[in-house]
């Protein structure tokens, strides 16, 4: 692999193609063999051996071939000094880690992203067990392996194909009735962004505090695939915080999106707890 101090958004996207698919035939080899599975002491839920192996093989490839970038990882202790570089790597090794354990194949993923100042500026999502790999590199478009996609321009909110977990349609969460909308779900929040790219749903949101690392690859996939992409109130998702931590996140196209943020109600009362881990 390239090991260049700095590259450009389509290197960086390359790069984290090639670690995606390496750490993925971890990740169902450690499956196929047996989890060893154990609770985080944070009480945010199982962390499996495959987590922690994932991690430590994206941490050694993607540090050595950028060695000036920060990194921000689930299942790594935060360290500050991320805040003074201009790239940051934003990774959850396997995000939908319950999904994983119990066997779900459709609702896990790898979740890589590159920030610069911030901002996304590439990113990759692979699902190993379906061989769906999405990428995109910002103002370059978005891909589902290799092939473009798009997100869909539905304009009408009513019978769009949401995916949200039930808390989200709440009646304190929306000013006046909840909107009728087809409700799908999956664990995995990169993987509900990616699904908006690639057009197979209209719009996903969460509207509970969420994890940067759970955000990053799949906010830069469905922005370059076409869809807005924002937090719960409509502001610009701002990554490599002091917390990591984003308020809420709504992606659907221009016109679906406008219709979402007119009917939820910017000041319902959020969550008091930090966001479960998947």
């Amino acid at each position: 692999m390239p090991g260049t101090e700095a590259g450009q958004p389509t290197e960086d996207m390359a790069l984290l193609v090639e670690a995606a698919r390496e750490v993925g035939e971890i990740a169902l080899a450690c499956k196929a063999r047996g989890l060893e599975i154990t609770e985080k002491a944070d009480g945010q839920g199982p962390v499996t051996d495959a987590d922690l192996a994932v991690d430590a093989r994206l941490h050694e490839i993607l540090r050595a071939a950028r060695p000036g970038y920060g990194w921000l990882s689930e299942e790594r202790p935060d360290d500050a000094a991320r805040l003074a570089h201009e790239h940051v790597f934003i990774i959850d090794p396997i995000d939908g880690t319950r999904a994983f354990i119990a066997g779900d194949n459709t609702a896990w993923a790898h979740s890589l992203a590159v920030t610069r100042n911030g901002v996304v500026t590439a990113a990759v999502v692979f699902l190993p067990a379906k061989d769906s790999l999405y990428a995109a590199a910002r103002g370059s478009g978005a891909t589902l392996n290799g092939a473009p996609i798009r997100a869909t321009t539905r304009a009408g909110i009513s019978g769009a194909k949401f995916l949200a977990a039930k808390p989200n349609y709440a009646p304190a969460n929306w000013l006046g009735p909840v909107p009728d909308v087809a409700r799908h779900y999956r664990p995995s929040l990169a993987y509900r962004l990616s699904s908006v790219a690639e057009g197979r749903f209209d719009a996903m949101m969460t509207l509970r505090p969420s994890w940067e690392w759970d955000i990053a690859a799949g906010a830069l996939l469905a922005e370059e695939a076409g869809a807005t992409v924002t937090d719960r109130t409509g502001g610009p998702l701002r990554f490599n915080a002091p917390r990591p931590l984003l308020d809420g996140v709504v992606a659907a196209g221009a016109a679906l999106h406008a219709q979402i943020l007119s009917r939820l109600d910017p000041d319902a009362p959020r969550d008091s707890l930090p966001p479960l881990r998947d």
